[in-house]
């Protein structure tokens, strides 16, 4: 069976158990389950630590697991990042008080760094050439300024109303941007037929949240501009209707394009517009 692990907690667990569940995987029914054994699928799937689910998948003792990109590369595992799951976005930068001299990278060579996420930052730095003080701490980064224990801080920013709120500004490029990722153990095989299919799954729940499959009639002479607006994947599903002078086309859009192109193909000629939204897919 295929061991895969998932967070029990946090913010990737509940859109991890989400994507899993519409994958028509079984999940766990009383949240002190910590092991859930899908037969119909072949799989184990284990609730664990987020920040445990690299080292476990890295040692080999789970297969894969879902986890942040972020939590991979501090792990220092060999685990292998496999597939972006398009949640959980989010973007390390490095932060310095308001009224500080560090307003470049240069700037945090020989600096104290307070982060969560020490052995990113310090993988960055090395390979900018930089040497620096990182101060593990596992929360409240943002106060190990006003304390004095650090000079600056690297953590995760989303409208970066916490920093200011403590007197702090990010500076320099971001250190990396993370999402939720599908991770395998350096032991299980790219082409693993478990793993091929688990992939496919996810892929299919991807497409079914990016598209939505889209159907309207079209003057026959103006097929060949409608496709141009729509073109799909490989190509519409064209087909004739009663009316000789009109065809029907059924394609997939991407979602966040939908009234755009509706707008677009209105004015070409197609009428009937509607939009459907997708359950499942294998593209």
């Amino acid at each position: 069976m295929l061991r895969i692990a998932v967070p029990n907690k946090g913010m990737l667990s509940e859109p991890a158990w989400s994507m899993l569940d519409e994958a028509g995987y079984r999940l766990r029914n009383n949240p002190r389950q910590l092991v859930v054994e899908d037969q119909d699928n072949g799989i184990e799937l284990f609730y664990l630590r987020p920040l445990d689910i690299a080292v476990y998948v890295g040692r080999g003792t789970i297969d894969v697991g879902i986890t942040g990109r972020d939590l991979l590369l501090n792990s220092g595992t060999d685990a292998v990042e496999d597939l972006p799951l398009g949640f959980g976005a989010s973007t390390f930068r490095f932060a310095a008080p308001k009224d500080s001299d560090i307003t470049e990278l240069r700037d945090v060579d020989g600096r104290r760094v307070a982060s969560s996420y020490d052995k990113l930052v310090h993988d960055y730095l090395t390979a900018h050439g930089i040497s620096a003080d990182i101060i593990h701490l596992d929360g409240a980064v943002e106060s190990s300024v006003q304390l004095g224990v650090a000079d600056l801080i690297a953590d995760v920013v989303s409208t970066g109303t916490t920093l200011r709120n403590a007197g702090l500004r990010v500076f320099a490029d971001p250190i990396l941007h993370s999402e939720a990722i599908l991770i395998r153990s350096p032991r299980l095989a790219e082409d693993d037929d478990r793993l091929v299919i688990l992939k496919r799954r996810l892929e299919g729940v991807l497409t079914a949240q990016r598209y939505v499959l889209m159907d309207y009639d079209i003057p026959v002479s103006k097929v060949s501009r409608a496709v141009e607006v729509t073109p799909g994947f490989e190509s519409p599903t064209i087909s004739p209707l009663h009316d000789k002078q009109w065809s029907a086309v059924r394609v997939m859009v991407p979602k966040d394009k939908v009234n755009q192109l509706m707008d677009r193909l209105y004015d070409v000629g197609a009428r009937g517009i509607i939009v459907t939204a997708l359950q499942a897919s294998r593209i």
